[in-house]
C-alpha cells in the first residue's frame, strides 16, 4: 500500500497545469486530494475532466486572506500542503508597481497565507510537509517578467526561512523550481519560435518540460524518503539552471 493512502493533500492552483498534474499523481498514489483554482472556465474544465474524478475542487483566491482562512476552516485534515497558485505578468507592464504588487500578493503572500492558515492541520499530522513553487526565475532575473521573477525569488527565500522556523515543529518545507514547462501560462512564450528554440538550445535535455515532470519530485519531497530534507529549492528544469 502506498504511504500516501489515507493522507490528505491540499493543492492551490491544482486546477492548472502543474498543480493539476501533481493532484492526479497524489490521487493515483491513494491520497485524498483537495485542489483550489480561480477562474470560471478553468474550474469548469476540471470539474468536467474524468481525470479529476474523486478530486475535490474549490474556488479560492489566495490573495484574499479571509477567504483563505475560511477555506482552511472548512478542511478537516491536511498532511501535505502544495502551493502552486501563481500569476505571471509579462511585457511592457512587467516592471510596473502594479505588476510587482499583484505578483507578490499571489505568488509570495498567497503562499504565506496558506502556510499560516494550515499550520494547525500540519501540526496535527504525523507526516507534515509543505512544498512551495519557486521557479528558475528565482535564480535568474528577466527583463520581460521582472515582477514575476522577484516574487519567485521571495518564495525561495521564504521557503528556506520557513524550513528553519518550522523544523522544531516537525514540519518540513521545501520548494520545486520549475524550468520552462508547457502550460497555459507559458503558451505565449512557447509559441514564439525564436524564444522556444533558444530555450531548447540552452536546456541540456533539449526540450521544454511537461507538467507531469513536477509530480514525481513533489511526491518525493512529501515522502518518507525525504524525511531529512528541508529548505531545499529543487530545480526541475532539464538542466537549464546549470548550463
Amino acid at each position: 500500500m502506498s504511504e500516501f493512502a489515507g493522507k490528505v493533500a491540499v493543492i492551490t492552483g491544482g486546477t492548472g497545469g502543474i498543480g493539476g498534474a501533481i493532484a492526479q499523481a497524489f490521487a493515483a498514489a491513494g491520497a485524498k486530494v483537495i485542489v483550489t483554482g480561480w477562474g470560471d472556465e478553468e474550474l469548469a474544465a476540471r470539474r468536467a475532466d474524468p481525470d479529476f474524478a474523486g478530486i475535490a475542487i474549490h474556488a479560492l483566491n489566495v490573495g484574499d486572506t479571509e477567504a483563505v482562512k475560511a477555506f482552511a476552516a472548512s478542511v478537516e485534515r491536511c498532511d501535505y500542503l502544495i502551493n502552486c497558485a501563481g500569476v505571471l505578468v509579462r511585457g511592457p507592464e512587467a516592471g510596473s508597481e502594479e505588476a510587482y504588487a499583484h505578483c507578490f500578493d499571489i505568488n509570495m503572500l498567497g503562499t504565506v497565507r496558506m502556510c499560516e492558515a494550515f499550520m494547525p492541520h500540519l501540526l496535527a499530522s504525523d507526516t507534515p510537509a509543505v512544498v512551495n513553487t519557486a521557479s528558475i526565475n528565482s535564480i535568474f532575473g528577466t527583463g520581460t517578467a521582472s515582477a514575476y521573477s522577484a516574487s519567485k525569488g521571495a518564495v525561495a527565500l521564504a521557503t528556506k526561512s520557513m524550513a528553519i522556523a518550522w523544523a522544531p515543529k516537525g514540519i518540513r518545507v521545501n520548494a520545486v523550481a520549475p524550468g520552462f514547462i508547457t502550460t497555459a501560462m507559458s503558451a505565449d512564450a512557447k509559441n514564439a519560435p525564436e524564444f522556444y528554440d533558444r530555450v531548447c538550445k540552452r536546456t541540456p535535455m533539449g526540450k521544454w518540460g511537461e507538467p507531469r515532470h513536477l509530480a514525481g519530485p513533489v511526491l518525493f519531497l512529501c515522502s518518507a524518503a525525504a524525511e531529512w530534507v528541508t529548505g531545499v529549492i529543487l530545480p526541475v528544469d532539464g538542466g537549464y539552471s546549470v548550463s
